[in-house]
Protein backbone atom coordinates (compact mmCIF):
# COMPACT_ATOMS: atom_id res chain seq x y z
CA UNK A 1 0.00 0.00 0.00
CA UNK A 2 1.12 3.57 -0.68
CA UNK A 3 2.19 6.09 1.95
CA UNK A 4 -0.55 7.90 3.58
CA UNK A 5 -1.14 10.89 2.61
CA UNK A 6 -0.54 14.12 5.16
CA UNK A 7 -3.60 13.91 8.02
CA UNK A 8 -4.40 10.12 7.55
CA UNK A 9 -2.48 8.77 10.02
CA UNK A 10 -3.37 7.83 13.48
CA UNK A 11 -3.42 11.23 16.02
CA UNK A 12 -5.06 10.13 19.26
CA UNK A 13 -5.58 12.55 21.85
CA UNK A 14 -4.83 12.84 25.46
CA UNK A 15 -7.22 10.86 27.14
CA UNK A 16 -8.41 8.96 24.47
CA UNK A 17 -8.66 5.26 25.94
CA UNK A 18 -9.82 6.65 29.74
CA UNK A 19 -12.98 8.50 27.39
CA UNK A 20 -13.81 5.27 25.57
CA UNK A 21 -13.59 3.35 28.56
CA UNK A 22 -15.92 5.50 30.50
CA UNK A 23 -18.49 5.64 27.47
CA UNK A 24 -18.68 2.02 26.97
CA UNK A 25 -18.85 1.72 30.84
CA UNK A 26 -21.65 3.32 31.24
CA UNK A 27 -23.98 1.48 28.63
CA UNK A 28 -23.05 -2.04 29.41
CA UNK A 29 -23.93 -1.11 32.91
CA UNK A 30 -26.84 0.58 32.32
CA UNK A 31 -29.61 -1.62 32.86
CA UNK A 32 -31.72 -3.20 30.26
CA UNK A 33 -35.65 -2.21 29.84
CA UNK A 34 -36.84 -3.67 26.46
CA UNK A 35 -40.06 -5.19 24.92
CA UNK A 36 -40.48 -7.04 21.88
CA UNK A 37 -43.89 -7.31 19.49
CA UNK A 38 -45.53 -9.30 16.90
CA UNK A 39 -45.76 -6.49 13.75
CA UNK A 40 -47.02 -7.00 9.66
CA UNK A 41 -45.55 -4.41 8.54
CA UNK A 42 -42.60 -6.31 7.65
CA UNK A 43 -42.10 -9.89 6.21
CA UNK A 44 -39.60 -12.83 6.10
CA UNK A 45 -39.27 -16.02 4.14
CA UNK A 46 -36.58 -16.75 6.61
CA UNK A 47 -36.69 -14.62 9.90
CA UNK A 48 -39.14 -13.92 12.22
CA UNK A 49 -39.31 -10.02 12.06
CA UNK A 50 -40.41 -8.27 15.93
CA UNK A 51 -40.88 -4.73 16.71
CA UNK A 52 -38.39 -3.66 18.96
CA UNK A 53 -38.89 -0.90 21.86
CA UNK A 54 -35.93 0.16 24.07
CA UNK A 55 -35.24 2.58 26.85
CA UNK A 56 -32.03 4.50 25.24
CA UNK A 57 -29.08 5.31 27.21
CA UNK A 58 -30.66 9.18 27.86
CA UNK A 59 -33.86 7.20 28.95
CA UNK A 60 -36.03 8.43 26.38
CA UNK A 61 -37.10 5.41 23.65
CA UNK A 62 -35.75 3.90 21.34
CA UNK A 63 -37.50 1.30 18.37
CA UNK A 64 -35.96 -1.09 16.03
CA UNK A 65 -36.81 -4.56 15.22
CA UNK A 66 -34.97 -7.93 15.74
CA UNK A 67 -35.31 -10.74 13.55
CA UNK A 68 -34.45 -14.34 14.26
CA UNK A 69 -34.36 -17.22 11.88
CA UNK A 70 -37.20 -19.62 11.66
CA UNK A 71 -34.14 -22.80 10.66
CA UNK A 72 -31.01 -22.63 12.14
CA UNK A 73 -28.71 -24.36 15.00
CA UNK A 74 -30.33 -24.27 18.42
CA UNK A 75 -28.37 -21.01 19.52
CA UNK A 76 -27.61 -18.95 16.30
CA UNK A 77 -24.98 -16.40 15.59
CA UNK A 78 -26.29 -13.02 15.38
CA UNK A 79 -24.90 -9.34 14.87
CA UNK A 80 -26.42 -5.51 15.07
CA UNK A 81 -27.16 -3.70 12.13
CA UNK A 82 -26.44 -0.14 12.24
CA UNK A 83 -27.70 2.56 9.80
CA UNK A 84 -26.26 4.93 7.81
CA UNK A 85 -25.72 8.59 8.53
CA UNK A 86 -29.76 9.83 8.53
CA UNK A 87 -32.86 9.52 10.91
CA UNK A 88 -34.27 6.61 9.07
CA UNK A 89 -34.54 2.89 9.98
CA UNK A 90 -32.57 0.25 8.51
CA UNK A 91 -35.41 -2.00 7.00
CA UNK A 92 -35.31 -5.75 7.50
CA UNK A 93 -33.79 -6.41 3.73
CA UNK A 94 -31.00 -9.09 2.72
CA UNK A 95 -28.50 -6.76 4.13
CA UNK A 96 -29.84 -6.76 7.87
CA UNK A 97 -31.20 -9.98 7.29
CA UNK A 98 -28.96 -12.75 6.91
CA UNK A 99 -29.22 -17.02 6.49
CA UNK A 100 -28.96 -18.40 9.71
CA UNK A 101 -28.03 -15.45 11.46
CA UNK A 102 -30.15 -13.54 13.92
CA UNK A 103 -30.04 -9.53 14.15
CA UNK A 104 -31.30 -6.28 15.42
CA UNK A 105 -31.22 -2.69 14.22
CA UNK A 106 -32.75 0.35 15.51
CA UNK A 107 -33.87 3.86 14.62
CA UNK A 108 -30.81 6.30 16.70
CA UNK A 109 -33.39 9.22 16.92
CA UNK A 110 -36.81 7.79 18.45
CA UNK A 111 -38.26 7.49 14.88
CA UNK A 112 -40.28 3.96 14.53
CA UNK A 113 -38.90 0.73 13.56
CA UNK A 114 -39.32 1.13 10.22
CA UNK A 115 -39.27 4.71 9.43
CA UNK A 116 -38.45 6.32 6.00
CA UNK A 117 -36.98 10.01 4.99
CA UNK A 118 -35.08 11.42 2.81
CA UNK A 119 -32.03 13.43 3.70
CA UNK A 120 -31.97 16.95 4.39
CA UNK A 121 -29.46 19.12 5.87
CA UNK A 122 -32.00 20.43 7.88
CA UNK A 123 -32.14 17.47 9.00
CA UNK A 124 -28.57 16.58 9.75
CA UNK A 125 -27.39 16.23 13.10
CA UNK A 126 -23.12 16.36 12.40
CA UNK A 127 -22.83 19.29 14.25
CA UNK A 128 -25.46 18.49 17.10
CA UNK A 129 -22.56 18.37 20.63
CA UNK A 130 -19.90 19.01 18.54
CA UNK A 131 -17.99 21.21 20.28
CA UNK A 132 -16.87 18.83 23.13
CA UNK A 133 -16.39 14.87 23.14
CA UNK A 134 -18.74 14.48 26.13
CA UNK A 135 -21.88 16.41 24.15
CA UNK A 136 -21.07 15.05 20.63
CA UNK A 137 -24.59 13.23 19.81
CA UNK A 138 -21.84 10.21 18.49
CA UNK A 139 -21.77 9.43 22.05
CA UNK A 140 -25.21 8.53 23.12
CA UNK A 141 -25.65 6.92 19.82
CA UNK A 142 -22.37 5.05 20.26
CA UNK A 143 -23.39 3.77 23.77
CA UNK A 144 -27.57 2.86 22.36
CA UNK A 145 -25.69 0.25 20.11
CA UNK A 146 -24.22 -0.91 23.04
CA UNK A 147 -27.55 -1.46 24.56
CA UNK A 148 -28.75 -3.14 21.20
CA UNK A 149 -25.94 -5.60 20.97
CA UNK A 150 -26.56 -6.50 25.19
CA UNK A 151 -30.20 -7.23 24.10
CA UNK A 152 -29.59 -9.15 21.18
CA UNK A 153 -27.12 -11.14 22.98
CA UNK A 154 -30.07 -11.57 25.56
CA UNK A 155 -32.99 -13.13 23.19
CA UNK A 156 -33.09 -16.83 23.33
CA UNK A 157 -32.19 -18.46 20.46
CA UNK A 158 -28.96 -16.27 19.97
CA UNK A 159 -25.22 -17.59 21.07
CA UNK A 160 -24.72 -14.02 23.31
CA UNK A 161 -20.76 -15.24 22.77
CA UNK A 162 -20.87 -15.11 18.60
CA UNK A 163 -21.98 -11.63 18.08
CA UNK A 164 -20.26 -8.84 15.25
CA UNK A 165 -21.46 -5.44 14.19
CA UNK A 166 -21.94 -4.28 10.65
CA UNK A 167 -23.01 -1.70 8.71
CA UNK A 168 -22.50 0.65 6.13
CA UNK A 169 -21.04 4.47 5.94
CA UNK A 170 -21.99 5.45 9.46
CA UNK A 171 -23.22 1.99 10.34
CA UNK A 172 -19.41 0.84 9.33
CA UNK A 173 -17.43 3.30 11.18
CA UNK A 174 -19.57 2.64 14.25
CA UNK A 175 -18.97 -1.33 14.06
CA UNK A 176 -15.24 -0.21 14.11
CA UNK A 177 -16.17 1.84 17.63
CA UNK A 178 -18.11 -0.76 18.51
CA UNK A 179 -15.26 -3.68 17.84
CA UNK A 180 -12.65 -1.38 19.51
CA UNK A 181 -14.53 -0.53 22.88
CA UNK A 182 -17.89 -3.62 23.21
CA UNK A 183 -16.60 -6.78 24.65
CA UNK A 184 -19.38 -8.90 23.34
CA UNK A 185 -18.46 -8.08 19.70
CA UNK A 186 -16.01 -10.83 18.32
CA UNK A 187 -15.82 -9.41 14.48
CA UNK A 188 -16.88 -6.85 12.68
CA UNK A 189 -18.18 -6.03 8.92
CA UNK A 190 -17.29 -2.27 7.97
CA UNK A 191 -18.42 -1.56 4.46
CA UNK A 192 -17.03 2.06 3.00
CA UNK A 193 -16.68 3.30 7.14
CA UNK A 194 -17.23 6.77 7.94
CA UNK A 195 -15.42 9.56 9.89
CA UNK A 196 -11.65 8.52 9.04
CA UNK A 197 -9.18 10.80 8.51
CA UNK A 198 -11.00 13.85 9.21
CA UNK A 199 -8.07 16.46 9.25
CA UNK A 200 -7.36 15.66 5.80
CA UNK A 201 -11.74 16.24 5.43
CA UNK A 202 -11.70 18.94 7.22
CA UNK A 203 -8.29 20.53 5.54
CA UNK A 204 -10.97 21.10 2.33
CA UNK A 205 -10.68 17.36 1.09
CA UNK A 206 -14.77 17.10 1.42
CA UNK A 207 -17.39 19.15 0.05
CA UNK A 208 -20.32 17.37 0.37
CA UNK A 209 -23.18 17.00 2.38
CA UNK A 210 -23.80 15.52 5.36
CA UNK A 211 -20.02 15.86 6.18
CA UNK A 212 -20.26 19.49 5.25
CA UNK A 213 -22.45 19.88 8.07
CA UNK A 214 -19.48 19.30 10.59
CA UNK A 215 -17.23 21.88 8.19
CA UNK A 216 -19.34 24.16 8.19
CA UNK A 217 -19.57 24.52 11.72
CA UNK A 218 -15.90 24.63 11.66
CA UNK A 219 -15.33 27.15 9.66
CA UNK A 220 -17.52 29.28 11.55
CA UNK A 221 -14.88 30.63 14.15
CA UNK A 222 -11.49 29.97 15.20
CA UNK A 223 -12.63 29.02 18.27
CA UNK A 224 -15.17 26.47 16.74
CA UNK A 225 -12.42 25.39 14.35
CA UNK A 226 -10.32 24.18 17.29
CA UNK A 227 -13.11 22.51 19.08
CA UNK A 228 -14.62 20.64 16.43
CA UNK A 229 -10.81 19.22 15.33
CA UNK A 230 -10.74 18.32 18.95
CA UNK A 231 -13.78 16.35 19.26
CA UNK A 232 -13.28 14.55 16.10
CA UNK A 233 -10.18 13.19 17.25
CA UNK A 234 -11.93 10.83 20.11
CA UNK A 235 -14.21 9.78 17.88
CA UNK A 236 -11.94 9.46 13.53
CA UNK A 237 -12.66 5.92 12.72
CA UNK A 238 -8.76 5.74 11.84
CA UNK A 239 -7.92 6.63 15.11
CA UNK A 240 -10.91 4.20 16.70
CA UNK A 241 -9.06 1.49 14.47
CA UNK A 242 -6.12 1.36 16.54
CA UNK A 243 -7.91 -0.27 19.17
CA UNK A 244 -9.89 -2.80 17.32
CA UNK A 245 -8.35 -5.91 17.62
CA UNK A 246 -10.84 -8.06 16.84
CA UNK A 247 -11.22 -9.36 13.45
CA UNK A 248 -12.71 -6.49 11.03
CA UNK A 249 -13.62 -6.52 7.04
CA UNK A 250 -13.52 -3.17 5.34
CA UNK A 251 -15.05 -2.47 1.81
CA UNK A 252 -13.51 0.56 -0.06
CA UNK A 253 -15.78 2.36 -3.17
CA UNK A 254 -13.04 3.18 -5.67
CA UNK A 255 -15.68 5.56 -7.24
CA UNK A 256 -17.11 6.66 -3.74
CA UNK A 257 -17.15 10.62 -3.50
CA UNK A 258 -18.11 10.46 0.05
CA UNK A 259 -16.21 7.96 1.94
CA UNK A 260 -13.09 8.60 -0.25
CA UNK A 261 -10.49 5.39 -1.08
CA UNK A 262 -7.52 7.55 0.82
CA UNK A 263 -9.81 7.65 4.39
CA UNK A 264 -11.09 3.58 3.55
CA UNK A 265 -7.24 3.01 3.08
CA UNK A 266 -5.95 4.86 6.31
CA UNK A 267 -8.78 3.22 8.76
CA UNK A 268 -7.91 -0.36 7.25
CA UNK A 269 -4.29 0.38 7.79
CA UNK A 270 -4.63 1.36 11.16
CA UNK A 271 -6.64 -1.50 12.57
CA UNK A 272 -4.78 -3.67 15.44
CA UNK A 273 -6.06 -7.03 14.75
CA UNK A 274 -6.87 -9.55 11.66
CA UNK A 275 -8.16 -7.54 8.67
CA UNK A 276 -9.92 -8.32 5.21
CA UNK A 277 -9.73 -5.36 2.67
CA UNK A 278 -11.93 -5.77 -0.52
CA UNK A 279 -11.78 -2.92 -3.09
CA UNK A 280 -15.29 -2.49 -5.03
CA UNK A 281 -15.17 0.00 -8.69
CA UNK A 282 -17.94 1.41 -7.06
CA UNK A 283 -19.80 4.70 -5.25
CA UNK A 284 -21.52 4.80 -1.85
CA UNK A 285 -24.26 2.47 -2.09
CA UNK A 286 -24.92 -0.64 -1.05
CA UNK A 287 -23.34 -3.95 -3.34
CA UNK A 288 -24.25 -7.59 -3.52
CA UNK A 289 -20.73 -8.17 -2.41
CA UNK A 290 -21.09 -7.01 1.17
CA UNK A 291 -23.74 -9.13 1.81
CA UNK A 292 -21.52 -12.63 0.19
CA UNK A 293 -18.43 -11.19 1.65
CA UNK A 294 -19.28 -10.44 5.02
CA UNK A 295 -21.52 -13.72 5.10
CA UNK A 296 -18.43 -15.42 4.76
CA UNK A 297 -16.12 -13.40 7.30
CA UNK A 298 -19.00 -13.96 9.75
CA UNK A 299 -19.01 -17.79 9.33
CA UNK A 300 -15.23 -17.85 9.61
CA UNK A 301 -15.14 -15.87 12.62
CA UNK A 302 -18.18 -16.88 15.00
CA UNK A 303 -18.13 -20.51 13.74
Amino acid sequence: MAELEPGLSPYLPDGFADFWQSTVGEALSAPLDFTLRAQREQSSSTHDIEVLEFRGIDGTPRFGWVALPFHSEPHAPGFVWLPPYSRWSMLPSEYGTREGFASASLNFFGESSFHQETYTPSRGYFGEGALSPETWIFRRMFQDAVLLRRILAELPGVDAERLASCGMSQGGGMSIWLGAWDPGIKCVVADEPFLGGMPWSLSGRNYRYPIKELMDLAASSPENDEAVRRTVSFYDTMNQATACRVPTRVVLGLKDPAVKPPQVYAVHQALAGEKELEELDWGHDWHPRMIEGGNEWMRKHLA
